[in-house]
């Protein structure tokens, strides 16, 4: 069994403090026993207006925060599933006209860029809270790709968010070999409050794999406030461990033999028709 880490935060629009207080719970988590922690989604980057020029950078040659989640990996000998970050560039290198994508970057334990995720489903919605409505297609174009990485965990699967309410995502995910899949999230309150649970619980339990959601969860601005409830659902749907609100760290064993006992006595998947 393998302790992996869903990592909670408070993202403000400053991207220096951001980066500071990530450290210091990647460093908790490490020293908790994790070997891979999951940051959530804008863990660095919150303000819309940054995401353009921050993507420019880090798609550059002198990246701040890929090089923070590699210094990070190497220095807490830690795999980095790295929430989410702008770049403004494909996974082929082809430069993204007037948007970013929303990634998400694996490293190893090595400081080694091991996979990229580019975010499928934006979240484009009317929501009743301070915000209002919420276009991430104006800021963001969508990926295409469907990621899985070989980890100290297990094989796991990349999703982000939005992502949550698309299970044939989570299909593909278990296609490929997914034992876990990570969710570094910024849900609204409202949202999360309705749907956050349900939709976790079904996604673990339909494709009996692990869930690692780790969120925003706070007040991370005058008119932005998130869900938390950052959790690890094991694959019976059963939440093992989660923290409702502010800046922590939750940990939990990913294990891999009772997912196995699991899938071959109650064998879902061979039992699919459609």
């Amino acid at each position: 069994m393998t302790q992996v880490a869903a990592i909670q935060m408070v993202s403000s629009h400053d991207v220096a403090a951001n980066l500071d207080e990530a450290g210091r719970l990647l460093a908790e988590a490490a020293g908790q026993g994790a070997k891979v922690a999951v940051l959530p989604e804008n863990f660095a980057v919150l303000a819309t207006a940054k995401m353009r020029g921050c993507g420019e950078q880090e798609a550059g040659p002198e990246p701040v925060i890929r090089r923070f989640l590699a210094d990070q990996a190497r220095q807490n000998k830690l795999w980095i599933v790295g929430g989410s970050l702008p770049l403004a560039n494909r996974p082929d290198g082809s430069d993204i006209p007037d948007r970013v994508r929303a990634t998400c970057l694996v490293y190893d334990d090595q400081g080694h860029e091991v996979a990229r995720y580019d975010k499928i489903h934006l979240f484009d919605a009317m929501v009743d809270d301070a915000h209002g409505q919420y276009r991430e297609s104006d800021s963001f174009e969508p990926g295409q790709q469907v990621v899985t990485v070989d980890t100290p965990a297990g094989r796991l699967g990349l999703a982000i968010c939005y992502d949550l309410r698309f299970p044939e995502l989570f299909r593909a995910l278990r296609e490929q070999g997914a034992d876990w899949v990570c969710l570094p999230s910024a849900f609204t309150w409202q949202t999360g409050d309705a749907h956050w649970h349900a939709l976790i619980r079904a996604r673990a339990i339909e494709n009996q794999v692990w869930v690692v959601a780790a969120g925003q969860g706070g007040q991370n601005s005058e008119r932005r406030k998130t869900y938390g409830h950052s959790l690890i659902c094991d694959p019976w749907g059963e939440v093992v461990c989660e923290i409702e609100q502010g800046p922590g760290v939750v940990l939990a064993d990913l294990d891999l033999e009772r997912l196995e006992q699991l899938r071959t006595r109650m064998p879902v998947w061979q039992h699919r028709r459609l």
